[in-house]
């Protein structure tokens, strides 16, 4: 009797075990087709049954059927009802559906296309129905393009170009102009003075949408004018996801290479960070004692130092990746949902430049001469091994009127490089004689940033139209060069290499601590309701952003009683029985400074900015096909300084900047009919000077021998002249037109124009007779006048067989002029060469004149293949302003063109392989220095070769 209960539980057991596993699922979210919002409390039923569920928080639901095809009714009062006939489920498969419902009407809508996964469609409605001007980048279509990151897949999106395969611009305008959140929040990257942060470290697979804002509204921080990319993360998936994957790269030019250069670092540097290895020997405050003091100290503060000097030569390693995501969610027995997310990478890349080229130029007084010459001249090799390591972890609870979601976003990133270079030193800094110099450069970055996001997002009651949202967001950062061991040696005419602290500095070591944290608050409240008998909504909230910087340099400086290095072997300086001791009185020793110590207080700074910020607007439609924002955003931003200067002027947390602005907006949107609009919008941005640009420091490039000096308090001649004012905001005046038509099938046509006014715009320039020494000053005022193109067309319409082949062009062409300041228009009419006419305009620094993307897709949902060809160019454009004397640089052309193709394989289709080949045409990363009738000069140069790439991932 016990025997046969025990069968029948478990036959009871594995009954509904495979009931289960036979059901399939139909989920997505519905949205308020007027503001473009998530509509919790919708209706999702069944047609002709009793099944049916109601919409979450953030109008998400989820239906559980037998396997079967079904009509899906979608409801709301005071909305549209839709039905969606031929809703085919798939077993242990999740059919999308993802809606919008308009308001004003209570016809019922039906709608007989068999949807399965339209969230592509999702994202061009949240354009079309945006007051701002957007762009955005569905999950759905970074699949398609079978990109593994951001980066790669931003590439789509109008107006937008990536540098170094990271970082992503907006219209052309460089990093100064275009912003990078997540969740709608800033978060600092991997390098704290950039707007931008690298797209890289984002898998795809956890990213539910990114969206590409080109105009301005009240509620979004005013420090941009290209666009700000807000990256937005899933909050947990509709059933439990978990996918594992792994990638290896293979670069001609730069693996397997036998010459590949490296040194021998810590024990942990595979896990992108130092084990203390490389710390500093010796307190920054220890006083050195000179050879004829303390010896027996001397002898024991040089031998502290880690004695490899020279990089040693082995064979460089393929790139290669690992990830894993995780994620699902639980009904609680409250009917509350809690849901997770993690995700984690592994990235491991090779870079290795055997011709890396850098340059300095410099133009003769002789006004008849046009070619500019070299005054610093370096090629050399370098290998460089860099290892990113993200993890991004979030929980949600979900109510039926708050959302309460816990973000924690980690990167780590240890960069190690070697390299040996040779150099051309100019006397007399003017391209005259030169000075043959060979350099040994070993180096170390690890960089650490730690990101918490705290959000809660409250409806004040069901019928009430009040939503309460809030956010704190407190980032720390801390970036380290640590043990930069670089060693100069002056070649004589006699080839003997020599220690010569005149021309080339002494071997140096370098450390370098920066640290930073970043606390946002923000919050918002917003209430739906009419104005003139039409859907209207309000909001309003104010936010407050802290930001703290310590920065110091110590260096360390070696020397030898023998000058002469044989061989110009730099390893010899440091080994035992080659160190000056008491009682040898010869050998390498540490040099004692100037103040007897190592930390130059000039070479350190602290800051801190405020930004207290506040925001009102109301959209509401005038009629309707009319809909508008007007806006108003107010923000205190304050700006303090704590430093000393090289001649000894100390600073202590000296308000340097301190600007009260008002920022409006307006934005308007005409309906020509259901599927066309024409927009206009206007807004006031600004950009702000980085802590480093208001600052007085001095930071070197021991390999370029380049130096970037601060500009906090003006750059000043020997007489106390006036070479550059202290650097201010820039405040730019923002004008956008649109016109787009949404087609079938994810199709659209777009023209956008676009005009910006630039106020003191912020720009790098180089000192007026100096090509190794760079600043930032507002050099005049600036307009930028833009137009956009974007055309999807698939090529259905020429046979059925071509309907899964599409294609994607977008170009931006860009005029830009400056209105230059009269200091600079002065010098350039001083170094203008015979015959040449100088204008008082030219192009505004960073601005490309063009963007072109172009890209073909092929993919087909029921083989489970995709295949994409994407081109992708930047036009010429002014990288550092020239002074005349010296030539202006300008980032030459990358025309890059990349293949992807994926295939899934299985069942469920949930294992794929991904191959990759990036920069088909090989080329080369080059800025040049370009002047009136001569030939351009190299200023930096990288060969970037060709990468093949495959990957396999499988999700379960």
């Amino acid at each position: 009797m016990k025997k046969n209960k025990i069968l029948l539980t478990l036959s009871l057991l594995f009954v509904t075990l495979f009931g289960y596993t036979q059901t399939g699922k139909v989920a997505g979210s519905i949205i308020d087709g007027e503001f473009v919002d998530p509509l919790p409390f919708a209706n999702v039923s069944v047609k002709d049954t009793s099944i049916g569920t109601t919409t979450d928080f953030d109008g998400n639901y989820m239906l559980e059927l037998e396997p079967g095809t079904y009509t899906i009714v979608f409801s709301y009062v005071g909305y549209e009802t839709k039905e969606v006939n031929d809703v085919v489920v798939k077993q242990n498969d999740v059919t999308v559906l993802d809606l919008s419902l308009s308001t004003n009407t209570l016809d019922e809508v039906i709608i007989t296309t068999s949807l399965k996964r339209n969230t592509e469609d999702a994202i061009l409605n949240i354009q079309r129905r945006s007051v701002i001007v957007q762009d955005g980048l569905s999950s759905q279509s970074i699949k398609k393009s079978g990109a593994s990151n951001i980066a790669s897949a931003v590439l789509s999106v109008p107006g937008v170009s990536v540098q170094d395969g990271k970082f992503v611009y907006v219209r052309g305008l460089g990093d100064r102009y275009t912003k990078s959140t997540l969740n709608g929040v800033d978060i600092p990257g991997l390098d704290p003075d950039r707007n931008t942060i690298p797209m890289d470290v984002f898998p795809t697979n956890i990213i539910d949408n990114v969206m590409v804002l080109k105009s301005a509204a009240a509620d979004q921080a005013s420090d941009f004018t290209g666009g700000t990319v807000d990256i937005i993360t899933k909050d947990f998936p509709t059933k439990a996801e978990y996918s594992i994957s792994a990638g290896f790269g293979y670069n001609p030019s730069m693996h397997f290479k036998s010459n590949y250069l490296t040194y021998e670092g810590s024990n942990t540097d595979f896990f992108g960070y130092d084990d203390g290895t490389r710390n500093r020997p010796i307190n920054r405050y220890q006083p050195i004692p000179g050879t004829f003091e303390n010896k027996i100290l001397l002898t024991s503060l040089t031998n502290r130092f880690q004695e490899q000097l020279k990089a040693t030569e082995t064979t460089s390693n393929p790139n290669f990746n690992l990830g894993f995501t995780a994620g699902n969610q639980f009904e609680l027995k409250n009917g509350n949902k809690i849901g997770y997310l993690v995700s984690a990478s592994y990235k491991n890349n090779t870079v290795f430049y055997e011709d890396r080229i850098d340059g300095g130029a410099i133009l003769d007084s002789d006004k008849n001469d046009y070619e500019p010459r070299y005054s610093l001249y370096t090629v050399g090799s370098e290998g460089i091994n860099e290892i990113l390591i993200s993890g991004l972890g979030g929980v949600t609870y979900k109510t039926d009127l708050s959302k309460y979601k816990f973000t924690v976003l980690m990167l780590q990133n240890g960069e190690s490089s070697a390299g040996f270079f040779n150099q051309k030193l100019s006397q007399d800094n003017a391209g005259g004689a030169y000075e043959t110099v060979v350099k040994d450069a070993l180096l170390y970055t690890e960089r650490t940033i730690t990101n918490f996001n705290f959000t809660g997002n409250h409806k004040l009651g069901v019928d009430t139209g009040w939503n309460f949202d809030w956010t704190l967001s407190p980032s720390f950062s801390e970036v380290e060069d640590k043990d930069w061991r670089v060693t100069p040696l002056l070649v004589t005419q006699e080839g003997l290499y020599t220690i010569n602290p005149s021309t080339t500095t002494n071997p140096t070591r370098i450390w370098r601590s920066l640290l930073e944290e970043n606390w946002v608050f923000k919050a918002d409240l917003s209430n739906k309701h009419t104005f003139l008998g039409r859907p209207a909504k309000l909001k309003f909230g104010g936010s407050y952003v802290y930001k703290f910087r310590d920065f110091s340099i110590d260096e360390f400086y070696m020397s030898n009683t023998n000058l002469i290095v044989p061989d110009g072997n730099t390893n010899l300086l440091l080994q035992d029985g080659n160190l000056w001791t008491p009682t040898n009185q010869q050998g390498t020793f540490l040099e004692a400074t100037a103040n007897n110590q190592t930390f130059k207080p000039s070479n350190a700074y602290e800051g801190e900015q405020y930004v207290y910020s506040t925001y009102i607007s109301e959209e509401f439609n005038l009629s309707e096909n009319l809909k508008t924002v007007l806006g108003l955003r107010t923000e205190l931003y304050q700006l303090y300084y704590t430093g000393e200067t090289a001649q000894g002027v100390k600073y202590n947390n000296v308000n340097t900047i301190d600007e009260y602005n008002l920022f409006p907006s307006a934005n308007v949107i005409y309906a020509l009919s259901d599927k066309s609009n024409l927009r206009a919008s206007y807004a006031r941005t600004t950009a702000r000077p980085s802590f480093m640009e208001a600052s007085s420091v001095q930071i070197f490039d021991p390999i370029t021998n380049r130096t970037f000096i601060g500009n906090g308090f003006g750059i000043y001649n020997v007489d106390g002249s006036v070479i550059y004012d202290p650097v201010k905001p820039t405040y730019i005046n923002n004008f956008d037109v649109r016109y787009e038509v949404y087609r079938e099938k994810g199709q659209m046509i777009a023209a956008s124009g676009f005009y910006k006014s630039f106020i003191d715009p912020l720009e790098t320039v180089f000192f007026p007779s100096s090509a190794e020494q760079l600043t930032v000053a507002n050099l005049g005022d600036a307009t930028v006048v833009g137009a956009e193109m974007e055309f999807r067309q698939n090529f259905g319409f020429i046979t059925n067989g071509l309907s899964n082949l599409k294609l994607n062009i977008n170009a931006s062409y860009i005029y830009s002029e400056v209105t230059m300041s009269e200091s600079e228009y002065e010098r350039r009419v001083l170094a203008a060469r015979t015959g040449q006419t100088i204008d008082r305009k030219r192009e505004l620094q960073g601005q490309s004149p063009y963007l072109i993307n172009v890209g073909f897709d092929y993919s087909t949902e029921e083989s489970g293949f995709q295949a994409g060809l994407f081109y992708n160019v930047q036009g010429k454009s002014l990288e550092v302003v020239g002074t005349g004397i010296i030539p202006d640089v300008y980032s030459q052309p990358f025309n890059s063109l990349n293949l992807t193709l994926n295939k899934k394989f299985g069942e469920n289709k949930n294992s794929s392989v991904n191959l990759k080949i990036s920069n088909i045409l090989g080329e080369d990363r080059e800025s040049l220095y370009e002047a009136y009738d001569a030939s351009p000069l190299i200023y930096s140069q990288r060969k970037i070769g060709t990468e093949f790439s495959i990957g396999y991932s499988l999700s379960f």
